[in-house]
């Protein structure tokens, strides 16, 4: 009995079942006594997807209707890659009562050959069409600043400012933004998606209180918005506390008003000392400048914020940090990895490219991304990154700085093999890529021979 189950589980797992699922179907089913149907499968709470599998291993089969099991045979016998097959298998599987055999077979050989006809060919440039592909749809676009829709006052770089930030890889985005999704009573409750954006707001005392500097006492005086300190859910204590762990002379007076005097009567440290009472940060993650509340299409309150602060905003409550997105590819890098940060920069550029209502293939995208990441961090594609290390002395003088590159290249005796598409039309010669990576040789035939 043991090797009969073995041979069932065995087959089970050939077709795409789980071992678990198989090693249940075996326990369950004595293959030599079952002899019940479809619908009495079904009517004992089998699920439909594993009674056209069971049925099969019986040969009782029904002839013509398509079984799961023929699905996931065919599509898994097919030479597509993984990524392909599963796609297909969840499509077909929607679809399977409308399915015949014939149709089964036509729609996998369609999708082989498309696939076959979508590969790019040996030999392919395939890092110029890329550079055409998104350089020529680039003249189009405008050089405009937009803002997100329906989100008031907080701007993002948009447009050809946008791509070129992007494969500048700019340290920090001119407007570096994020899309904090909510989890819990956070998502539902508006209140409390409020005071979850003030939490993560910088609030500096310039916000919450008067600052001046006294040249007559010598001393920085401080008056606190009550009205603002009630509205942002801040204790007049937490101020105090605050200015108190500046260690300075500090006096309080019955009306709240704080004075913190210097340790010196220089006119300079007293205006030193206004600037840093000002800029202290009470409250908030350094970097979020502003946060505001918006309900998302799918019904949720999330936060837009104006500046980026990845990591520290993970560790804040009621963030559901694995659908929190920024726009700074740097600091995703930092923070999730190099493989994050490439889809990112896919991600950012296709959006960009798609507001402008321009259509570019993702796979031109997608080489761009994996040229930036491929040494585990994210290069630019300029004289410090990509084009500055390629290994051609002429391909990197007709980039940019032609003397210098020129002149380093001959002080340090470098040789040009002269394998690329720039080098080559730099000399006049052909392209080693396409139809110019083969040598065509042709005989000479005597035509008496021949005849």
């Amino acid at each position: 009995m043991v090797a009969v189950e073995s041979d069932i589980v065995r087959e089970l797992m050939n077709m795409g079942i789980e071992r678990e699922i198989a090693e249940l179907i075996a326990e369950e089913f004595d293959v030599s006594e079952l002899s019940a149907g479809r619908d009495e499968l079904l009517a004992a709470g089998v699920e439909e997807y594993y009674v056209d599998d069971i049925l099969k291993i019986l040969g009782i089969e029904e002839e013509g209707e398509v079984k799961f099991s023929d699905i996931e045979l065919k599509v898994n016998r097919s030479s597509l890659p993984e990524k392909l097959k599963d796609e297909l298998k969840s499509k077909l599987r929607v679809v399977r009562r409308k399915l015949s055999r014939e149709k089964l077979d036509s729609i996998l050989d369609r999708v082989e050959r498309e696939y076959e006809n979508a590969k790019v060919e040996p030999r392919e440039a395939v890092g110029i069409v890329a550079a055409q592909s998104i350089g020529e749809p680039g003249t189009q676009m405008t050089l405009r600043t937009f803002h997100y829709a329906g989100v008031g006052a907080i701007y993002i770089t948009l447009g050809l400012p946008r791509i070129i930030e992007i494969v500048d890889a700019r340290r920090k985005p001119s407007t570096p933004a994020m899309k904090v999704r909510l989890r819990g009573e956070y998502a539902s409750d508006r209140h409390k998606a409020e005071m979850l954006a003030m939490e993560i707001e910088e609030t500096h005392i310039r916000d919450i209180a008067k600052v001046e500097s006294s040249t007559e006492d010598m001393c920085v005086c401080v008056y606190p918005n009550k009205r603002e300190l009630l509205r942002r859910g801040i204790g007049e204590e937490q101020v105090i506390d605050k200015i108190k762990s500046m260690d300075m002379p500090v006096q309080e007076s019955e009306d709240g008003k704080l004075k913190i005097y210097t340790r010196n009567n220089s006119y300079h440290e007293l205006l030193r000392l206004e600037e840093r009472v000002s800029n202290m940060l009470v409250r908030g993650i350094e970097g979020i400048r502003r946060a505001i509340v918006r309900k998302s299409p799918d019904g949720e309150y999330m936060l837009y914020t104006e500046g980026s602060a990845l990591k520290k905003v993970s560790k804040i409550e009621g963030v559901d940090f694995s659908r929190t997105t920024t726009n700074n590819i740097a600091e995703i890098a930092e923070v999730l990895g190099i493989e994050a940060a490439r889809n990112a920069i896919i991600d950012e550029m296709m959006n960009t490219l798609e507001e402008q209502g321009l259509d570019v293939d993702a796979r031109h995208v997608t080489l761009i991304a994996d040229a930036m990441t491929v040494d585990g961090e994210v290069k630019q594609i300029g004289r410090h990154g990509l084009a500055g290390e390629k290994a051609s002395v002429l391909s990197r003088a007709a980039f940019e700085v032609t003397v210098d590159n020129l002149l380093e290249a001959a002080i340090h005796g470098e040789i040009d093999e002269l394998k690329g598409v720039t080098e080559n039309v730099i000399v006049g010669q052909p392209i080693r890529l396409g139809t110019g990576a083969v040598e065509l040789v042709a005989k000479n035939y005597n035509h008496r021979e021949l005849s």
